[in-house]
């Protein structure tokens, strides 16, 4: 434990970083002299297999962190359901006992594909189960997907999230600003309550309220499902959500 101590903070060092027992503090000003710098090179090398095993041991004690985190929440959303919800769009059943959370992104190809899933999934039991989505634009590779969900909530505004849900992913080769009119449009929406909506602050909140929750629970891709107490990534398949029903 001591070596593996030692080459941690090694590292710190070479990274420039200042080390204390409980904190860990960047410094852009930090100078390591040459001397220092090789000896703690050598150590690195000497032992290369402790280096590996404190990174190791980190990742475990990350995921491990994450997955108690992702419990806790869907506890949380089993036992006081609206906390998790609040304003979120739900559809199905109307009791919130059994809850189908979705973490999604309107861009992500795995998404569009989880979506058929989903839609299968409650056209049979949309009388028992609650869905429930959230925004979670993976924007940095994914350039549609924060203006989709922003329009998407802006169609929630007048009652339409659903539909304009479906044709989103329904029609996801055609995300772009003349689509999210075009869309609005045969929506029938108000059209300058839609714009006004799209482009507001509130939508901005409401969909990092979302990516913040999801960024608390370790969620990193989309799609992401909680459900009766289980956690679900990626596309899965309809006997999946099946079972856990």
């Amino acid at each position: 434990m001591k070596k593996a101590l030692n080459v941690l903070m090694a590292l710190l060092l070479i990274m420039g970083l200042t080390w204390t027992p409980t904190i860990i503090v960047p410094s852009a000003q930090a100078v390591i002299e040459p001397e220092l710098e090789e000896t703690v090179l050598e150590i690195i090398r000497k032992h290369p297999e402790v280096l590996i095993e404190s990174v190791q041991a980190y990742q475990k004690q990350q995921q491990e962190q994450q997955q108690q985190a992702r419990q806790s929440f869907a506890s949380q959303l089993k036992s006081k359901p609206q906390t998790i919800i609040a304003d979120s769009p739900s559809t199905g059943s109307l009791s919130e006992k059994i809850i189908l959370l979705e973490f999604s992104d309107f861009q992500c190809p795995y998404c569009e594909k989880a979506y058929e899933t989903v839609k299968e999934f409650m056209d049979k039991h949309g009388d028992e189960v609650t869905l429930v989505y959230k925004h979670f634009p993976l924007f940095t590779i994914h350039p549609q997907a924060l203006p989709a969900a922003k329009a998407s909530w802006a169609a929630q505004q007048q009652g339409k999230f659903w539909d304009y849900y479906d044709a989103l992913f329904e029609q996801q080769d055609n995300l772009g600003e003349d689509f999210y009119i075009e869309l609005a449009e045969d929506l029938d929406l108000d059209m300058e309550q839609f714009e006004r909506d799209r482009n507001s602050r509130n939508a901005d909140l409401a969909i990092e309220k979302d990516m913040e929750l999801a960024q608390e629970i370790g969620i990193q891709g989309t799609p992401l499902f909680i459900f009766n107490g289980q956690v679900f990534s990626g596309a899965i398949p309809l006997s999946t959500l099946e079972e856990a029903l």
